[in-house]
């Protein structure tokens, strides 16, 4: 008998990956739902690297979308600037100079892929995600379906492949971002003048007689090939989709994109997961965003939900995302910009990922491949202080309350201007197999924390607590239970900046 169990052991592999080869998605949210669910890897990974690189900063003045609005005559950024005015000033008549004409500018002569990657996982980021076409219609890819492309011109340099290959040459997963969706409405043709009325242009800015509402037929197929196109040929671990894809119009390829993709996942023998904003209807009022949240493009069970700008105010049971810059108004590089502070980010880092989600921080290099020495130095603060305290942030999970303190989060997309800074009585919580972490975005007077939820006789754990490793200070610290709360005395001393850790077991 025993001579036959290689056989049989064999014999049941066979069968198992013939079942697993046999199974296929259907563009059905039923069929989707029977087998994938969010990787593992990308629940544990908690940082990505965003990347908004392209022919648009060029100019590098006003916003990411300078490409729209050189052809919105009277428009002006939040700052004021006036971009139709500042192009005829600076470049003259777009008739002329249209968009197209900043692209042989780019020339990323100092772009270098794996200098970037080193950075970013030095910053502590475990996926990286490049933007491979914006709204703008620029490839930052080998394009088989379009001449505007990076390979052909500008850095005459396929970006995209470059990117990838260091990505997964330093043990980090590779995304990808599409952005396309919005291309067929993005460029005015008010002025039978203008470059993007020329029939010559119309894969960079598309065609004149589209349609103002949904999609046209023709616009749908174009979007489709590109898309697969990447998808094919740089297999990314990630998918991400801008606002745009998520309007009406767009249903008849929500269900058959997302079973292409995950199916490809199952050729690559790999987990991938897409992302998107989900929301259908959009509107803004006096400034802010609301979305009718009743209509869905995919089912949020099926994708990650991502959230620009802004925050979940609770633990979401489903595994989410934030986009967001390391700029306070803009995506890709303009001079004149302001930072935010690394406490800041790792402030929304901590407390996104106490509510179940994960941070996608955006960086946006110069137009000759350059990332600013501010951004550098606010990836670098990031990294060291993961480095000391991300044993309290990747691969954990959610406790049974995100938190407690005074401080509140403003929900939902492009809600984060709206968030005040964080004091020492905001604790955030997560946990990592039978160890609960507490971290507080500020640090207190004297060193001394005190943490309300543990105290004694409180509604989430029983046991009593045991040990308090202060981990940000690589050390064991002095503690107390009371009926008031866990109280802390870290020191008088900080030993970082941003936030503060404690490791906290207890008794059996």
């Amino acid at each position: 008998m025993k001579e036959f169990l290689p056989l049989l052991a064999f014999a049941a592999t066979a069968i198992s990956s013939l079942e697993a080869e046999e199974f296929r998605y259907e563009a059905d949210w039923d069929s989707i739902r029977s087998h994938w669910e969010v990787p593992e890897w990308f629940r544990d990974a908690k940082l990505g690297i965003f990347l908004h690189w392209g022919p648009y900063t060029v100019p590098a003045y006003g916003v990411t979308k300078y490409p729209k609005y050189m052809y919105y005559e009277g428009w002006k950024s939040k700052k004021g600037e006036p971009l139709f005015d500042y192009h005829l000033e600076t470049y003259g008549p777009q008739s002329d100079f249209g968009y197209k004409d900043f692209i042989p500018q780019f020339k990323a002569e100092a772009f270098d892929a794996e200098e970037w990657v080193a950075l970013f996982k030095e910053a502590g980021a475990r996926y990286i995600v490049p933007v491979a076409e914006h709204h703008d219609g620029f490839a930052m890819y080998d394009s088989k379906h379009t001449k505007w492309n990076a390979k052909k011109m500008g850095p005459k340099r396929d970006t995209l492949r470059e990117l990838a290959d260091a990505t997964r040459a330093a043990g980090l997963k590779f995304g990808v971002s599409s952005h396309l969706a919005v291309n067929r409405r993005y460029y005015s043709k008010k002025d039978p003048s203008w470059d993007t009325n020329d029939p010559e242009n119309w894969q960079l800015y598309w065609k004149a007689d589209e349609p103002k509402d949904a999609p046209s037929d023709e616009f749908l197929d174009w979007w489709w090939k590109r898309t697969t196109d990447i998808i094919d040929n740089y297999e990314p671990d990630l998918l991400w989709f801008d606002f745009g894809f998520d309007k009406p119009g767009w249903e008849s390829v929500h269900k058959p994109i997302l079973a292409y993709y995950y199916n490809k996942g199952l050729e690559w023998d790999k987990e991938v997961v897409l992302q998107g904003k989900n929301m259908n209807k959009t509107s803004r009022v006096n400034g802010k965003f609301f979305h009718d949240t009743s209509v869905k493009s995919f089912p949020e069970d099926l994708i990650v939900l991502d959230l620009e700008r802004g925050r979940m105010s609770d633990i979401r049971d489903l595994p989410w995302q934030t986009d967001t810059a390391t700029s306070k108004d803009t995506w890709s590089y303009v001079e004149g910009q302001e930072f935010k502070t690394s406490g800041y980010l790792l402030d929304e880092l901590i407390d996104i990922v106490s509510k179940n989600g994960c941070l996608l921080l955006n960086v946006g290099p110069k137009a000759d491949g350059t990332i600013t020495e501010e951004e550098t130095r606010i990836l670098k603060e990031m990294g060291a202080w993961l480095k000391r305290n991300g044993e309290a942030i990747y691969g954990t999970r959610p406790w049974k309350i995100f938190g407690e303190g005074p401080t509140e989060v403003q929900a939902g997309n492009h809600s984060e201007h709206e968030n005040p800074d964080n004091v020492a009585a905001d604790i955030r919580f997560t946990q990592k197999e039978d160890e609960l972490y507490a971290i507080s975005l500020a640090w207190p007077d004297g060193g001394r924390f005190t943490i309300e939820s543990l105290a004694r006789g409180n509604p989430y754990e029983e046991r009593e607590v045991e040990s308090v490793h202060f981990l940000s200070g690589e050390r064991p610290a002095a503690w107390k239970q009371t009926t008031k709360g866990l109280r802390i005395d870290a020191g008088s001393e900080k030993p970082c900046e941003a936030a503060y850790v404690f490791r906290i077991k207890f008794s059996d």
